[in-house]
């Protein structure tokens, strides 16, 4: 099949399995996530663009983690409300939509590693270099480091879906419940080894990279604090690293968890699942572990609760 021809293909996305009986309860459930999500995300970053306090490099270059977020969850969220109340034959995307999707699918997961990333570096120099800190960590290293970010994850993804669209269809059913890279080229009946090649060595070098990258960056950070006595440093390593540690880690198990599922097709729904908790598990618990574990955020946020509560009065 020539690519002018399935380029205005429709496709069938199988997605979850929902009957009809419990298929209000998982709408609004999934609706209220979806909304919790969106409003948590969006209320972190106007808090932190509104409250000069918070127009630190930390702060700012966490501004990037609920945009993507935002953004992530969105490209997932509504397709999947959309379908609930669908037939799975009546579920359809077409071919364009669907590789848009799968971009965003694939670029604001990855986004999400490389902004823990620079984070982390945010974090070394802050406790490793304390001195340097304001000299390295200027508004331009910050919007280089965020631009940085954004680029790296964004560029390969559209690399590799290059590669998945020169591909000839013998079948039009997507069986996840969203669109991704190795549904689309599934979709093909050629010869798959050049395209899973690339997409699982691109895969496990960027996770190689990644966890390297966290790994020695609080390695580093561990050294600092046992061989300085200086409790103030400790506990300001604590607070700082405590949030961050824990969202990395979230977000690398439901990574994951999804890449080692996509392997074993024996485990279809247990994968189905696992890809939609990616966009529900940690798009949800950022802005808690973060509003919660940051004292500087949870201070303002409080700070604007009192000003209401005594305007009110």
């Amino acid at each position: 099949m020539e690519n002018g021809t399935y380029r205005n293909q429709i496709l069938i996305i199988e997605g979850l399995r929902v009957t009809h009986q419990s298929a209000y309860p998982v709408f609004i459930l999934l609706f209220l996530v979806y909304l919790f999500i969106m409003i948590s995300n969006l209320g972190l970053m106007v808090l932190i663009s509104m409250e000069k306090a918070l127009h630190k490099p930390m702060y700012l270059l966490f501004l990037n983690l609920p945009l993507n977020d935002v953004l992530g969850a969105s490209t997932v969220m509504p397709g999947l409300l959309k379908d609930i109340f669908k037939d799975d034959s009546e579920r359809y995307i077409s071919y364009v939509a669907c590789v848009i999707q799968a971009y965003g699918v694939h670029a604001f997961s990855t986004t999400a590693h490389t902004i823990l990333m620079i984070m982390a570096f945010d974090r070394y120099v802050a406790i490793c270099n304390p001195l340097q800190y304001n000299t390295i960590m200027t508004n331009k290293m910050v919007v280089k480091l965020s631009a940085l970010a954004w680029t790296v994850a964004i560029v390969p993804v559209g690399a590799i879906l290059a590669l998945t669209i020169k591909l000839s269809h013998c079948s039009s059913t997507i069986s996840n419940p969203y669109c991704d890279n190795p549904s689309l080229f599934k979709l093909s009946c050629e010869n798959l080894l050049i395209n899973q090649v690339i997409g699982l060595s691109s895969s496990s070098l960027f996770w190689i990279i990644s966890i390297s990258c966290i790994s020695f960056t609080y390695l580093k950070i561990a050294i600092v604090c046992i061989k300085n006595r200086n409790s103030a440093l400790k506990s300001k390593a604590m607070k700082t690293c405590s949030a961050h540690l824990i969202v990395y880690l979230i977000v690398l198990g439901c990574g994951l968890t999804v890449i080692i599922l996509h392997r074993f097709p024996q485990y279809l729904e247990h994968e189905k699942l696992a890809s939609v908790l990616f966009y529900v598990i940690p798009t949800s618990l950022n802005p808690i572990i973060y509003g919660f574990q940051t004292k500087e955020i949870r201070q303002c946020f409080e700070q604007i609760l009192q000003k209401r509560k005594v305007i009110s009065e």
